[in-house]
């Protein structure tokens, strides 16, 4: 899944490195076939997949467990994000990889079929752990995320397939930092203000983000709402037109995951201003369209890029630093799993300076975001998953 997703970005940016325009058609076209293949073909394959593993684990009946998190969904899955790449969503890589991993361990259910909930969280912790190669982020995923406590009894399983994933992803890629190492330290006194105002900042913008893609799940109120209901696909074009636009205003850099980008910023590059902002409404829009494609990479992006424009109050602490408090940040906001955010940018990293600031980002982010949503948004969207297969 990384090598096929960073090709599809790799095809996209060749394509607009030769005609910029090119986008405009390209993106609106490839979210509309996205959609129209996810509806025909692909059901329950749309978003991130975290919402349908989440789901797949609270209902009882396997008919049930088996549209949300089947090999054919996987396989969708797969096709249809990489599509939504050579398009150009603003989409990631690393979420999708929770529903693959559960629906591969779900289909071992034969072998111990009274563990299937255990199965596909030990699936859904793998996923996490070969996306980012951090496989404590992958157990505490799975802990703080989807399971909402701690079984002793899985445990062993739990750690197992985030071992076997690890193993795996060492022998095809080798031993990597997703970000790469970096030390950077934030002194007591003022520099603490910065980790205040991040984290008040993320919180907000990672609440807003959450909210308006519920509110777009529901169905917009009024005639509009109506209208994205009954004509997904349109909508969907509509929304990709929209990226194309965003993409266009930050030169490129808004299209796909943002690793590059947040990587750089990570590592001492001030971003420009509009960086942030552009992702995140890119990143909104790409959400709302409903295509298959997840949210961990561009949100970690956009709280780079938010931390990098922090560097205008609190130019004595280092970029790198602001940077990863944003990222940490922007993620709670979002699934409002302090946590899970902390580890994984910590794991992504390695770095020992930043421990309590990150943590601290985290808490100010969760209690500012839970201000503007109150649940986080896997579980929200999850919830019209366990509707939708009551009816």
């Amino acid at each position: 899944m990384a090598y096929g997703a960073d090709k599809a970005q790799e095809l996209f940016q060749m394509l607009i490195a030769w005609k910029p325009w090119m986008a405009l058609v390209v993106t609106p076209l490839g979210f509309g076939i996205a959609i129209w293949m996810t509806r025909h073909f692909f059901n329950n394959a749309q978003g991130s997949g975290i919402p349908q593993v989440i789901a797949a684990r609270h209902v009882r009946e396997g008919e049930a467990q088996q549209a949300l998190v089947s090999l054919k969904v996987a396989a969708g899955k797969i096709i249809v994000m990489m599509f939504g790449l050579v398009s150009g969503a603003s989409t990631g890589r690393e979420g999708p990889t929770v529903q693959v991993g559960a629906a591969i361990m779900y289909a071992l259910r034969r072998f111990s079929p009274q563990r299937e909930h255990e199965l596909m969280l030990a699936g859904a912790a793998a996923g996490i752990s070969a996306a980012f190669n951090t496989p404590l982020a992958g157990v505490v995923f799975a802990i703080e995320e989807l399971s909402r406590s701690f079984e002793a009894r899985t445990s062993g399983l739990l750690i197992g397939a985030v071992i076997a994933a690890g193993m795996t992803s060492l022998a095809v890629i080798g031993d990597y930092s997703y970000f790469g190492t970096t030390f950077v330290t934030i002194r007591f006194g003022m520099g603490w203000l910065a980790i205040l105002a991040i984290g008040i900042v993320g919180g907000i913008a990672g609440g807003l983000f959450g909210r308006v893609v519920i509110m777009a799940s529901d169905g917009f109120p009024g005639f509009a709402g109506r209208l994205m209901k009954q004509h997904p696909v349109p909508t969907a074009v509509i929304c990709g037109l929209l990226v194309a636009l965003c993409g266009l205003s930050g030169s490129g850099s808004i299209f796909g995951t943002g690793y590059d980008e947040a990587r750089a910023i990570i590592h001492g590059d001030v971003a420009d201003l509009t960086f942030g902002p552009l992702k995140l409404l890119a990143t909104t829009f790409s959400a709302i369209s409903g295509i298959p494609g997840g949210i961990f990479a561009p949100s970690l992006a956009i709280g780079a890029g938010l931390g990098s424009d922090m560097s205008l109050l609190f130019p004595y602490v280092p970029i790198g630093a602001l940077a990863l408090l944003g990222m940490v940040a922007y993620l709670t906001g979002v699934v409002q799993a302090p946590l899970t955010s902390f580890v994984i940018v910590f794991e992504m990293t390695d770095d020992n300076g930043l421990v309590l600031p990150l943590m601290a980002a985290a808490l100010v982010a969760q209690l500012t975001s839970k201000l503007i949503l109150p649940e986080g948004l896997y579980h929200a969207l999850a919830r019209k998953y366990l509707e939708a297969q009551k009816t």
